[in-house]
């Protein structure tokens, strides 16, 4: 609706349009937060957080959010977080391990991924060992 407005289309006309889009299955934020939420996790590797917070700009609302979220569960998000760490991880068996460490939380954290998932990936790395898993 604000993107019509922008465009300078009347309010009545706006409405009639959605309604009719809404009305013939073309207008769906449920699905359209799902198929989102699925590629934006799995094809850029994003966290819930930051998911949702496309989602909001996109103007979805809270509960289509809410439910397109719940198909993700915490082991997932922590596979995917450790996936990336791992790749990074991979690139980087020449540099210390504070080095390491601090590039790999800066990943982390760009992709919107919590203090809590972050030091469960380090962890699991066990960087400060030497040992690549």
């Amino acid at each position: 609706m604000a993107h019509l407005k922008k465009r300078g289309v009347e309010d009545d006309v706006a409405n009639a349009t959605i309604y009719k889009l809404t009305e013939n299955g073309l207008i769906n934020d449920a699905e359209f937060a799902k198929a989102w939420t699925q590629s934006r996790h799995n094809a850029k590797k994003l966290s819930k957080r930051i998911i949702a917070g496309e989602l909001r700009t996109r103007g979805v609302d809270q509960s289509a959010i809410d439910e397109a979220l719940d198909e993700i569960d915490d082991e997932s998000e922590y596979r995917t977080a450790f996936s990336l760490a791992m790749k990074k991880y991979s690139t980087m068996s020449r540099m210390e391990p504070e080095v390491q460490i601090r590039r790999i939380q800066s990943l982390l954290q760009r992709k919107g991924f919590g203090f809590g998932v972050i030091g469960r990936v380090i962890r699991e790395l066990d960087i400060h060992s030497g040992e690549q898993l």
